[in-house]
């Protein structure tokens, strides 16, 4: 029994330490849906608003 604990407790502490030394894990950003106001362009002309892709 005791060398069944302590077979446990060395894969515990090699998973945790694996788990400590991969760092953080980076996952791409969903697009997201914006709302770009009006704006008057070149020329005095009105830009209405629209959504875009950020």
């Amino acid at each position: 029994m005791r060398r069944f604990l302590s077979a446990c407790l060395i894969s515990a502490a090699l998973l945790g330490g694996s788990c400590v030394l991969t760092g953080c894990v980076m996952v791409a950003p969903r697009p997201v849906h914006v709302w770009v106001p009006g704006y008057w362009g070149p020329g005095h002309v009105w830009v209405g608003g629209h959504w875009r892709y950020r």
